[in-house]
């Protein structure tokens, strides 16, 4: 296990798959630094999900780590139908898009998903592969979707569908999402990611069905969710820039201002966010990334994203340990040229005329006043965390909570370092932050550090109070 002397603000998130789920891959991810292991729900059998959480939640107790888990719903990923072998669809040709159970052919496929049907309009856009292929309608009707092809090219069976200009009528999750949601629940799972959120009503529908049993990230992929962005975020636990089929949707060359968009809306609402796809792509065939990937992992320090994601890189990638190992790398040094350049770190953010956000400021501005070297946060419900990492503080935050869940959970959070602790009033909390730091060498005698806790103590939503104690 690594020592905190080497600790790491910006956290990773790293996707299990074929390449990972053995025991002795997942022990080493975890000593090479991940944070928190996605499972994604779009491939695999419960059966196989359930082999890896046992797996983590054995690895995690035997290396006193804190590991958060977080599933992955596939949601309403539209495909087409089979195709003939070798179809090459050219540009200027006319293609269809209907509702017969065929082997589709260089002028027709099947598309079985009635909402697409009526939630398209004339000149509407659709994509193909990712991508790779573009149509614009041109007629339709009930059964029928006539299109003229804007970029052609070979296309193949069961690839999946983006319409970047339509808010469809469709269900947040699908029949397969609900079983799942089944399984997770029953589960030591930590965080959800919901796939394809079009507007504010998907997360709601969704935040009603699992009562907060488990946390909620919204992945922002659609542009339909950027227009409703702030208020996705404020009923959301987390967010997730899924930049895979958002740059689909969307002109390549936005992307990246929009990552930096989400970025500050989160960091102001305090709400993490994960910076996800292609973060080192090249890795899943090569042992070392290319010098833009690591620039790309860089900016997102830079940004101020709680944490970014490896998805095929770890799962059906060659090199899940190296790729692991070379993120954190990366990381560090982004980290340590914030230090060194404070002109490149994330900006810093309006206090919010709450007594809570007063204290969180406070607490970081009197911490670095006094050369403190850790903030010790005492919370029930993980929301004093929340406020003190949205500051980014230059030091550890090291955070006392007596829930197995809330630490978990944490793990997810920009800065912070997470230990239990069932302590029973202030005076209590003040010698067990003592003995916690002192244990795990975070400061030495003399040394400062800050606790910030709440008045009476062990009430969730009371914290009011700020304490320099010397070890």
């Amino acid at each position: 296990m690594k020592s905190f002397k080497s600790f790491r603000s910006t956290k990773i998130v790293s996707t299990l798959g074929p390449a990972s789920h053995d025991i002795k891959v997942i022990k080493s991810l975890m000593i090479s630094g991940v944070n928190v292991f996605r499972l994604n729900f779009s491939h695999g059998s419960h059966e196989d999900h359930l082999k890896s959480i046992k797996h983590i939640r054995n690895l995690e107790k035997k290396l006193n780590l804190q590991i958060a888990i977080l599933a992955d719903l596939q949601g309403p990923k539209f495909r087409i139908g089979e195709m003939e072998d070798g179809i090459l669809i050219k540009a200027g040709a006319r293609f269809k898009f209907d509702k017969l159970k065929s082997l589709g052919n260089i002028q027709r496929v099947y598309l079985s998903h009635e909402e697409i049907y009526s939630g398209v309009r004339v000149n509407s856009i659709i994509m193909l592969d990712d991508g790779k292929l573009k149509f614009r309608v041109l007629k339709k009707n009930k059964n029928e979707i006539y299109t003229k092809v804007i970029i052609g090219g070979k296309l193949t069976s069961n690839k999946g569908l983006n319409l970047p200009d339509i808010i469809l009528d469709t269900s947040p999750i699908t029949l397969k999402d609900k079983r799942d949601l089944k399984f997770i629940l029953k589960n030591e799972i930590d965080w959800i990611a919901l796939s394809f959120v079009q507007k504010l009503s998907d997360v709601l529908k969704v935040k009603k069905i699992i009562k907060n049993q488990v946390s909620l990230i919204s992945k922002i992929e659609k542009p339909s969710a950027i227009n409703e962005l702030d208020e996705i975020i404020k009923v959301s636990d987390g967010i997730m820039v899924a930049r895979g089929d958002l740059g689909v949707e969307l002109p390549p060359e936005r992307v990246p201002g929009i990552q930096k968009e989400i970025i500050l809306a989160c960091r102001i609402a305090g709400k993490p966010v994960i910076v996800a796809t292609q973060m080192l792509e090249s890795m899943i065939n090569n042992p070392s990334p290319t010098r833009a990937e690591a620039s790309d992992v860089a900016t997102a320090v830079f940004d101020g994203a709680d944490a970014v994601m490896l998805s095929a890189e770890t799962a059906i990638g060659k090199f899940p340990i190296e790729t692991v190992k070379i993120m954190d790398k990366i990381l560090n040094a982004a980290e340590v040229h914030i230090k060194t350049h404070p002109t490149d770190a994330p900006i810093s953010l309006t206090a919010e005329s709450t007594i809570y956000h007063a204290v969180s400021r406070s607490a970081v501005n009197l911490a670095e006043t006094v050369d403190a070297k850790a903030i010790v946060a005492f919370t029930a419900s993980g929301k004093t965390a929340l406020r003190i990492s949205r500051e980014r503080p230059e030091l550890m935050l090291v955070v006392m909570t007596p829930k197995h869940l809330v630490r978990r959970r944490l793990s997810l959070l920009w800065g912070t370092i997470s230990f239990l602790s069932k302590v029973q009033g202030y005076e209590a909390a003040i010698q067990e932050a003592r003995r916690i730091i002192k244990k795990n060498k975070l400061a030495a005698q003399g040394e400062n550090i800050v606790v910030v806790a709440g008045m009476p103590f062990g009430i969730s939503g009371s914290t009011n109070s700020i304490r320099v104690v010397t070890i």
